[in-house]
């Protein structure tokens, strides 16, 4: 994974990252396989705390773009609309996951 840009937006709380990856001779890349990359670069990053989006991969280019959003904790994640929570809730570990469907019950 190549990052092309980073900039912090310390109004959102967040880390906005812009990358390339190449994966001539293999298949494109998944969801949990660019969350794990966008982890492993980004120091502090959590996994549960990553969002994925415009990912685009051209025809006849073994080139995969997009952009990752790392929030620093999870109020500043609120702003992202509800169908991001649902396409990434199978990604998520077990905890954060009952936490965003528990709606708070005790």
């Amino acid at each position: 994974m190549e990052i092309i840009d980073r900039k912090e937006n310390p109004l959102l709380n967040r880390v906005e990252l812009k990358f390339r990856i190449s994966h001539k001779g293999s298949a494109t890349p998944t969801r949990v396989d660019m969350l794990n990359q966008i982890t492993a670069i980004e120091p502090g990053a959590n996994r549960d705390l990553v969002v994925l989006k415009n990912i685009n991969t051209r025809y006849g280019i073994a080139t995969t773009t997009g952009m990752g959003i790392v929030y620093a904790d999870k109020e500043s994640m609120k702003v992202e609309p509800d169908y991001i929570y649902k396409r990434f809730a199978g990604l998520r570990t077990a905890s954060a996951s009952e936490e965003s469907t528990d709606g708070g019950e005790a």
